[in-house]
């Protein structure tokens, strides 16, 4: 009896490792076919209108949908921030686009990211072709687009957000301390407010400073874009947001900040009128991502390349992941660029907060080198600030946005004694023995001693000083003056380019062109990194990470995914020096 129960134990086993092997097998066979089916470029019909979900987040860079072969017809790869830009920039000639339809019930994509977008609306607009938004209900991130159309609808028992933006910090100070748990923490830069969380119940004096200060001139950039896009005053759309004025869509129309109250159908009752459609005829909307894989919208050509580095999340020690600025992945890449003989100038596009200050040196040096030999530009993004600037600031010419977060030159450390929660919260105890006294330095269960904290505060003195040289050196800026703008305080795009962090203000295209401009080449082609991945990592690397967002997303809602985040960031920390933002905040807008 116990044979045969190992027989089919085995039995099975191979069976469904069989299976297992198949399904793979299968994958791999219908998604070569599906790119030989799909190897013919979609169709764009003539009266089309260019449809755009703000709600759909806008990477730097293209993410590509593996299974878009046999999965519905409008589903096809995602293209990144550049790509968008340029496909809206093509749709502006395209004489079978007619305009654009902007679904704004929400807007999932960051300040820098919607204001480059926003500006490619604009210059659509010059066409004279129509740009029409509607929402349920429109939230300011989204309006801050949407303001842009040439006709803004709301739903009438929606309505839209109009209450001012703001920023909200989280405080583990006191859990840690209902923990038993004490964050020994180090760092240089008086506005340096990451590690605050985990030493002050509330915001420093010093920080709240620099919190006003920068949500202030985001939110008059918003306030007097509107006013431009709306016609009419700063002052009145001030006073709406104070005295609380826009509580409906009646309240909306009223103060001119939308066209008119209607329901989605009459929008769309509309638009057929305008594209010369009967009323019982379909409006031939066409994704943008559909539209992208459509066209050609790049228009390269020539044997001189441009190498144009997308470097988005937080940097981290070794290889990191997909979302993560890996020291070592993003040297290479550098690197590669700098030694092929066909990429004449480098672009860098950085949308990072910052992270290990190790890892952040190792991609200065890399960029450092490359300047010697070609030109490198640098371009940031939403966030580009404490190691995302330190990686930066050699460059040749560095491109912002208004409303890009930046600056942030500071350093901190962060090393949790956690001996009493695991004596008197677990009941685990440690003990051992060691050949040198500081051997056991870094260990967690146990406090440091005066001196292993003067040691770990010198190192981050130290990285400070380095931070500052590099800033000094890289930008041509006095040495007192850098530390004067730094301490760790953030700054915006608009006013880094007054204090000289910044050289101009302007997009990824903008920083293109300067870098073909410094190469002197009239023809390019732009070579992207990080590289296309093979159908098989798709498959079983990105595909499955995604998946595994999306379902922590669905589980854990936006503020839970937040504190999950967090969590995650925690634990990079500790131990190690870190330049970064104040990753806890929550902007509201």
């Amino acid at each position: 009896m116990q044979i045969m129960r190992q027989f089919f134990k085995f039995f099975l086993a191979s069976l469904t490792a069989i299976i297992v092997f198949s399904v793979i097998v299968f994958f791999v066979f219908i998604g070569f076919i599906g790119s030989l089916a799909s190897s013919d470029k979609p169709s764009v019909r003539n009266n089309a209108v260019l449809y755009i979900d703000l709600s759909q987040p806008i990477k730097e860079q293209k993410v590509a949908n593996p299974l878009s072969s046999f999965e519905p017809e409008d589903e096809f790869d995602l293209p990144g921030l550049f790509d968008v830009v340029r496909i809206i920039e093509h749709a502006k000639t395209d004489s079978a686009i007619k305009g654009i339809y902007l679904k704004c019930n929400n807007n999932s994509n960051g300040l820098a990211t919607s204001d480059e977008l926003r500006k490619a609306l604009l210059s659509f607009k010059q066409s004279k072709k129509f740009i029409y938004a509607y929402g349920d209900v429109i939230p300011q991130r989204a309006y801050y687009v949407a303001n842009v159309a040439t006709k803004i609808y709301c739903n009438p028992k929606g309505g839209l957000d109009w209450k001012g933006f703001s920023i909200d910090y989280t405080f583990f100070k006191k859990a840690l301390q209902k923990l038993e748990i004490e964050p020994q923490i180090f760092y240089a830069g008086k506005f340096k407010s990451a590690t605050e969380p985990f030493r002050e119940e509330q915001m420093t004096a010093a920080n709240r400073l620099q919190t006003q200060v920068f949500l202030n001139e985001i939110y008059t950039h918003f306030l007097l874009t509107t006013a431009v896009a709306r016609n009419t005053d700063t002052a009145t759309l001030h006073q709406c947001a104070n005295d609380n004025l826009i509580r409906t869509t009646a309240d909306a129309v009223t103060y001119k900040l939308i066209d008119a109250a209607k329901y989605d159908d009459e929008v769309k009752d509309e638009l057929k009128q305008k594209l010369g459609v009967d009323k019982y005829s379909k409006i031939n909307f066409i994704q943008l991502a559909k539209y992208g894989e459509a066209v050609n919208y790049k228009k390269e050509k020539g044997s001189n390349k441009i190498a144009v580095v997308f470097a988005q999340g937080d940097i981290v020690d070794g290889k990191g992941d997909d979302d993560q600025i890996g020291g070592e992945t993003f040297r290479n890449w550098f690197r590669k660029a700098r030694l092929d003989k066909e990429v004449k100038a480098i672009v860098v596009r950085v949308n990072s907060g910052g992270g290990s200050a190790l890892a952040s040196e190792t991609m200065w040096r890399e960029l450092s080198l490359a300047r010697e030999e070609k030109p490198v530009v640098i371009s940031f993004g939403d966030y580009a600030a404490s190691g995302g600037y330190y990686m930066s600031c050699m460059a040749d010419s560095i491109f912002a946005q208004e409303n890009t977060l930046t600056g942030s030159i500071g350093v901190f450390s962060v090393l949790p004694n956690m001996k009493n929660f695991f004596n008197n919260k677990l009941g685990i105890t440690f003990d051992g023995v060691k050949t040198a006294q500081y051997a056991d330095m870094m260990t967690i269960d146990r406090p440091l001693n005066d001196a292993e904290k003067r040691f770990l505060q010198n190192d981050v003195d130290s990285i400070y000083q380095t931070f500052l040289t590099r800033v000094s050196n890289g930008r041509k800026l006095n040495r007192v003056h850098v530390d004067s703008i730094a301490q760790g305080r953030v700054w915006t795009g608009a006013k880094g380019k007054e204090l000289g962090l910044v050289d101009r203000i302007g997009g990824l295209q903008d920083a293109i062109n300067c870098a073909a401009r410094m190469a002197k080449l009239k023809d390019y082609r732009t070579k992207e990194f990080p590289e296309p991945e093979s159908f098989l990592k798709q498959i079983f690397g990105n595909y499955t990470q995604n998946t595994r967002s999306n379902i922590l997303q669905q589980e854990l809602g936006s503020d839970g995914m937040e504190i999950y985040t967090s969590y995650k960031k925690i634990k990079q920390v500790v131990g190690a020096s870190q330049a970064r933002l104040p990753f806890e905040w929550r902007m509201n807008f």
